[in-house]
């Protein structure tokens, strides 16, 4: 279900998820959302039974820390556990690079989906792309 991007039809799959869910309905502009980071994170994409795209999310080293980002899930597939599972898999594929602390900006309304994890809220709220946000941290291992 859950695989590291390989290929360049596997990354495409990625950011027309990160398109839909940030550019589209959070209002994210395009030239914000795709970053310098792409070329140096481990991305994730998930694929449906039929074998389409329907979740993606990356994660990068900063500070010897596994930075999780772009967590995002298509609208039809929210709501069935896919999240959770999502997390797993990063989770699991940080812990197989030597990582053994996550962390993560989350927008405020999904801290109670991280702290469901694990996940412990650290610092302030604060403003990215004008969505509140919340630092959270894990310990794997």
């Amino acid at each position: 279900m859950f695989k590291i991007v390989e290929n360049e039809k596997m990354m495409n799959d990625a950011l027309m998820i990160r398109k839909k869910v940030f550019v589209e309905e959070q209002g994210v502009p395009l030239q914000n959302e795709i970053d310098s980071f792409e070329s140096i994170a481990t991305h994730i994409v998930g694929y449906d039974q039929h074998g389409l795209p329907f979740a993606t999310a990356r994660f990068r080293n900063v500070d010897n820390d596994a930075k999780i980002e772009r967590v995002a899930i298509l609208k039809n597939h929210r709501n069935k556990g896919y999240g959770k599972a999502l997390m797993k898999a990063i989770e699991t594929f940080a812990q197989s690079k030597g990582f053994s602390t996550l962390k993560l900006n989350a927008q405020c309304h999904a801290r109670p989906f991280y702290e469901s994890l694990n996940y412990i809220a650290v610092g302030d709220i604060f403003l990215e792309e004008k969505i509140e946000h919340i630092a959270m941290k894990k310990y794997i291992n």
